[in-house]
């Protein structure tokens, strides 16, 4: 599922679609994908809507990534449950619903076998959370049967932890509970529909890890977990020192200074004197020139960090951004896509 817009995390999504959003230089659909690869998915639908063209231009038939896609596109909002109902023309068997805009490894083949066990019709991927208020919370009975489902309740509301993933797998007969041509909800629509018809409804519980990244705080934690291990996905380029990834053909300066983990794009060019700090993620083709400071800052691709400039951390540089010299970036600003700050001025 790959239609969102991502308002909540502008100005980043201003010029491409929130799967495409990068998780250390590559987008988060990407690290979807793989997940799929590894756990035997290699044909998938994928739904698109806001700027539907980055995606497909980017993903193609799926052959470079060792899968099959195609693409079924929303002309207007169909929703969670609409959405894959508009792919129903290649979904004639069993099936996995997950979002492009999340990070995760969570073991799907054990959802996939829990739901095979059960003979469900449906199967919710659960993850237990410490703070459930802004998920919608799923509760189980002892045999993973759903009993209900509360949408971001209040606390005295809270009755378990684990909430629902947006991760379903889901027999075809699922399709009689949802309407064509209107916008349907998973959440709020199907599955209590399911419920009320006493139709087959579990949830599994997932090992692994499971971030929606659906603010500007959790991209920049999302950053962190995988650098500090805390989530599978593969980190491009080579391991230069414990935690410190290079692309291909980037150049570092003798004098520069980089402590890990970091991640260092293709073709970055880092001068003397620079000092890149811990959780720093520079992508492709950044330059930072001598005596500049980049300490936890995400800075995307073909910026320029100019001659004794600091970005401070968790804040972010969009594409092909200029922060000129002396310039200061403080911690937690972002800088939209082309922003271009002249020498001294301070964010």
């Amino acid at each position: 599922m790959a239609g969102g817009e991502g308002t909540r995390l502008r100005p980043l999504t201003s010029n491409a679609p929130k799967p495409m959003l990068p998780l250390v230089n590559e987008p988060m659909m990407e690290h979807i994908v793989r997940l799929l690869k590894r756990h035997g998915f290699d044909e998938i639908v994928v739904t698109v809507a806001f700027m539907a063209n980055t995606i497909r231009s980017y993903f193609g038939d799926g052959s470079d990534f060792g899968v099959r896609m195609v693409y079924a596109t929303e002309e207007s909002p169909l929703g969670t449950a609409g959405s894959v109902r508009n792919a129903i023309d290649e979904l004639d068997e069993r099936f996995l619903v997950i979002s492009g805009d999340v990070l995760t490894d969570i073991d799907l083949t054990a959802i996939v076998k829990e739901h095979e066990a059960k003979q469900a019709l449906a199967t919710i991927g659960l993850v237990r959370v410490d703070n459930p208020l802004e998920f919608g919370i799923v509760i189980t009975r002892d045999d993973g049967s759903i009993e209900r489902f509360l949408e971001k309740p209040s606390w005295g509301q809270v009755f378990s932890d684990t909430i629902n993933t947006g991760i379903f797998v889901l027999e075809p007969e699922v399709f009689d509970f949802i309407e064509p041509d209107r916008s349907v909800d998973f959440s709020s629509e199907v599955f209590p529909a399911l419920l009320a018809a006493r139709k087959r409804l579990f949830g599994a519980i997932g090992e692994g890890y499971w971030e929606d990244v659906g603010t500007l705080e959790s991209y920049l934690s999302a950053h962190k977990d995988i650098l500090d291990g805390r989530v599978r996905v593969d980190v491009p380029g080579f391991e230069m020192a414990i935690g410190v990834h290079v692309g291909e053909g980037a150049e570092i300066h003798p004098e520069a200074k980089v402590i890990g983990p970091a991640v260092i794009g293709e073709n970055c060019r880092i001068e003397a004197g620079v000092r890149l700090g811990p959780y720093s993620v520079l992508g492709r083709s950044v330059l930072v020139e001598v005596d500049a400071s980049i300490t936890g800052a995400l800075v995307w691709p073909n910026a320029r960090i100019g001659h004794a400039a600091t970005v401070h951390a968790g804040a972010i540089i969009g594409r092909s951004c200029h922060v000129g010299r002396n310039a200061s970036v403080s911690a937690h600003a972002m800088l939209g896509d082309k922003t271009a700050l002249t020498d001294y001025t301070q964010v």
